[in-house]
C-alpha cells in the first residue's frame, strides 16, 4: 500500500502511519475497498437530510412572490374586485422579503452532493501535492562510511570513550619518568 498524502510504499498494509510524513493510514485501506469513500459516513449523512435548508427557502419565498403577486391578484381582477387585488400585491411583497429575510438568516446551506454521497478519487489527490514538504526517504549507510580511512596518519583524538585515569596511577608514570 501508498500513502495517499506523500506516495511512500509502506511495509506492510497492518502499518497505522506513514514512515515517511506520519500519515494516519488506519482507515485508508477501507476507502480503497470501498472505491474511495466510507460507507459508514454516507450512511450517516443520509439520515441527516432534512427540507429546511436556505435554498429550499429561498425557492418557496420567490413562489410565495409569484402566487400572492400575479395569481392571486389576477384572480381577484378578472372577478371584477377593485381594492382587493392591490392588498393581495402589497401582502405578498412584504411576505415575500420577510421570507427571503428568514431564510438568508436563519436556515442552514445544503449539503453539497460530494458531500453526501461516494467520491472517486483522482490519481493526483491520491499521493498529495508533490511539492508538500515531507521527510526524504530511509537512507542506509554502511559504519565504514564513517570510520577513518585505513593507514591514516592521525586517528582522530575525542577522547570521549577513555576513562580518566586514577591520582596513583599517573603519579607513578612520573615516577618511572623521573627514573
Amino acid at each position: 500500500m501508498h500513502c495517499p498524502r506523500c506516495g511512500q510504499q509502506q511495509v506492510s498494509d497492518q502499518t497505522k502511519f506513514c514512515s515517511r510524513c506520519g500519515f494516519q493510514l488506519g482507515l485508508v485501506s477501507e476507502m480503497l475497498e470501498n472505491g474511495g469513500y466510507l460507507p459508514q459516513l454516507a450512511e450517516l449523512q443520509k439520515g441527516k437530510g432534512t427540507k429546511f435548508t436556505r435554498k429550499n427557502g429561498i425557492i418557496f419565498s420567490i413562489l410565495w412572490l409569484i402566487f400572492w403577486m400575479m395569481m392571486v391578484p389576477a384572480f381577484f381582477a378578472a372577478l371584477g374586485a377593485n381594492r382587493i387585488p392591490g392588498a393581495f400585491a402589497a401582502f405578498g411583497f412584504f411576505s415575500f422579503v420577510m421570507l427571503m429575510v428568514t431564510s438568508l438568516t436563519l436556515l442552514k446551506r445544503a449539503p453539497k452532493s460530494y458531500e453526501l454521497g461516494p467520491q472517486q478519487m483522482e490519481p493526483s489527490m491520491l499521493y498529495g501535492n508533490p511539492t508538500m514538504g515531507a521527510l526524504p526517504p530511509q537512507q542506509s549507510q554502511p559504519a565504514s562510511s564513517y570510520m577513518p580511512p585505513e593507514g591514516s596518519w592521525k586517528v582522530p583524538d575525542t577522547g570521549d570513550l577513555v576513562r580518566p585515569g586514577s591520582v596513583t596511577e599517573s603519579t607513578t608514570k612520573l615516577l618511572k619518568k623521573d627514573e
